[in-house]
């Protein structure tokens, strides 16, 4: 295997650090190291500064502790160094002696100092922020989910942008979790330090004076102001990547670089300037401070206060005059029609009294409901419906809501806000009052009622709903509905590609060989439109392979599919351990439609007399009302060779009719014929 760069360089930096608490390094050496490690410090501060997100620098937390890790081994290397040979190479002489100032006191003083800068103002204030942070970042990750999905519904985003918007939250809530710990990082790093440098200093004394001969006063200065070299040697860079751990936890989220924003927001207000300005300029005359410096200072600020103000208002009048040229130009340039010939597959529009119940500030649900629809669309029929739109009509009744399949309306309701609507399941004997309608799912006479009657309707019974409920059940049946018609060619091979990649063989054998795309699409849509599920879509290829080599008639092979599905059609209308009352076909009738079956080169169709017709659908409808009225769904069965036929002959008089055939029943279920449909 290639070992990349980039891998190599991270695993050489990481293993010398390692290595350099074993084994003394020369000083030479040394010297080179701790010059590499301030260039580090001040390449992580840079990119910290300059990156317009957090994400910029996403490696953070892990470069915080590898950083740690190679300095506090350096620490370790140089108190060696000092404390054997009294010397740990020119770097750190220099920063003893020049930083330092070469003179005990100054130099103490100044690495204390540092210390208190790095512990108590930046250690302590980027701990406290990155753990609010990241408390409130993982908190807010349920609502930035939530806005994700409803701006995935709307329409405002696709799939791809929902997905790097999930991606980044998730990156985010890591980045800010990590932060959280890695600042305990920094802050031990100044602790080791400190201690550190107490050691080298009292082991640098013991060792001068013990086994090199040194009084106390020629050890403590020679050891000390080595020791105090090191220590600035390691807190400097350490206060720079604290400097940059601060500013990375602090950093808002923007497009700009930082720097145009501080130095934007400092100077952006040209009554600012001319203040401050003033007030050093009075400061500067008035009191015995420094003429020679606030004066100057004060009117440079004025004139630049001045300097902005003349230039925001050449910049309004050029964007007015911009703007007017753009509506000029708006207005001359013809309409783009184009982009209204764009149909979305649905639409739920609303009247202003409904936007609450869509609108998340304001507590609404619905776009979450509408979530759940797709989710519970998918599981039940397998297929997935495309983005339902949203939108608020001013033309409508402000209670009123449509719903439209590619541009036309297919249904409608309308509901009373802050109601509740309550239906009697059958066996209410007590009424209670409200406001007469009807539920616009399934036409069932029902009655608005207020909040104060909710509790007191269902003690009696009632089956009580609230307004979103409502809307989204009505808008799950119109789906369910139309959703043969919703699935379109580029959906099947969506479901095509997914089959494929845990079945390729099968998926090669049928298309395109035996089946085109748009065959198999009408042989899902045959069984979607009959409410059967596609989610089985291995079985329903193997059936289609199985047949499309004898007949490429789609309702043939919808059949033999059908058949090859029987345990799900089984199971879904035929409850076990139960005997299901059904209605079969008289074989005169059978055999009278299977006579009036044409074939044509388009697929077969019948010829039936109308008078026949109308009389097997009054037997029908008689037939049907006996089993609705002891509350069972009405259920034909036919033989199979029939069962399209009768469907596609009783489908335009009783829509939701189930028909199926003999071969589609598992032999374990219990049937109990209960009428016969007659001619």
């Amino acid at each position: 295997m290639k070992i990349k760069k980039n891998d190599l360089f991270i695993g050489i930096y990481l293993l010398s650090a390692v290595i350099f608490f074993i084994i003394s390094i020369p000083s030479w050496l040394l010297d080179i190291l701790l010059a590499l490690n301030i260039a580090v410090a001040l390449i992580i501060l840079f990119n910290a500064l300059y990156a317009k997100e957090v994400l910029d620098m996403a490696s953070f937390p892990t470069m915080l502790l590898f950083t740690t890790i190679f300095r506090i081994s350096l620490n370790v290397s140089s108190t060696k160094l000092i404390i054997t040979k009294g010397d740990a190479g020119k770097v750190v002489d220099t920063f003893g002696k020049f930083v330092g100032g070469g003179n005990l006191v100054i130099g103490a003083i100044i690495f204390i100092v540092l210390v208190i800068i790095q512990f108590i103002v930046i250690n302590k204030g980027t701990e406290r922020v990155a753990e609010v942070t990241a408390r409130f970042t993982l908190d807010a990750m349920a609502g930035k989910q939530m806005a994700i999905d409803s701006d995935l519904n709307t329409g405002a985003i696709t799939d791809k942008e929902a997905a790097e918007r999930r991606k980044k939250l998730q990156l985010e809530n890591s980045f800010f979790g990590s932060m959280d710990g890695a600042t305990k990082y920094v802050k031990g790093d100044a602790t080791a330090g400190l201690i550190i440098t107490g050691i080298n200093i009292v082991g640098g004394i013991v060792m001068g004076m013990m086994y090199n001969g040194l009084s106390i006063n020629e050890a403590l200065s020679k050891y000390t102001i080595l020791t105090i070299g090191d220590g600035l040697c390691s807190q400097i860079p350490s206060l720079l990547i604290s400097l940059a751990t601060g500013v990375l936890v602090t950093k808002a989220s923007s497009d700009g670089e930082l720097g145009d924003e501080i130095v934007g927001q400092l100077f952006s207000m040209d009554r600012v300037l001319m203040m401050v300005g003033g007030a050093l300029t009075v400061l500067g005359v008035f009191t015995p401070l420094p003429i020679y410096v606030f004066v100057p200072f004060g009117v440079a600020l004025i004139l630049a206060g001045r300097k902005l103000g003349d230039k925001k208002g050449e910049e309004q009048i050029e964007e007015e005059v911009e703007r007017e040229e753009t509506e000029a130009q708006e207005i001359r340039k013809p309409e783009n029609v184009v982009s209204l010939l764009n149909v979305d597959p649905i639409e739920l529009e609303f009247g202003y009294g409904i936007i609450p119940l869509a609108d998340v500030n304001q507590g609404g649900d619905l776009l979450d409901r509408v979530v759940m629809i797709r989710r519970q669309v998918a599981l039940e029929l397998g297929a997935v419906v495309p983005i339902i739109r949203l939108r608020d009509n001013i033309q409508l009744n402000p209670n009123q809501y449509v719903i439209k399949i590619k541009g036309i309306q297919v249904s409608e309701g309308e509901i009373l806000f802050d109601h509740y609507m309550a239906m009697n399941p059958g066996y209410v004997e007590e009424e209670i009052t409200g406001i007469p309608t009807f539920e616009p799912s399934f036409h069932l006479p029902a009655i608005w009622i207020t909040e104060a009657q909710r509790e007191r309707a269902e003690s009696l019974g009632y089956t009580v709903v609230d307004a979103p409920s409502i809307i989204a059940t009505h808008l799950t049946e119109v789906i369910r509905s139309h959703i043969a018609e919703l699935l379109t060619r580029q959906d099947v091979q969506n479901l095509v590609n997914n089959l494929k990649e845990s079945n390729p063989v099968l998926v090669d054998e049928l298309t395109p060989k035996l089946l085109g795309l748009g065959e198999i699409q009408k042989v899902l849509q045959n069984l979607l439109r009959e409410g059967i599920s596609i989610r089985d879509l291995l079985s329903i290829f193997e059936s289609l392979a199985d047949h499309a080599q004898t007949s490429r008639d789609t309702d043939v092979l919808t059949e033999y599919v059908r058949q090859s599905l029987k345990r799900a059609i089984s199971s879904k209308y035929f409850p076990s351990n139960e005997t299901t009352s059904v209605i079969t076909l008289d074989p005169k009738v059978e055999q009278e439609i299977m006579s009036s079956v044409k074939q044509t080169e388009q697929g077969a169709y019948l010829t039936m007399d109308p008078e026949k017709t109308k009389a097997i659908m009054d037997s029908v409808r008689t037939e049907t009302e006996k089993l609705e009225s002891l509350g069972k769904n009405p259920i034909i069965i036919t033989s199979p060779i029939v069962r399209m036929y009768f469907k596609k002959l009783t489908e335009d008089y009783f829509k939701d009719l189930i028909v199926v055939s003999y071969n589609e029943v598992e032999s374990d279920v219990e049937l109990q014929s209960v009428g016969m449909v007659t001619a």
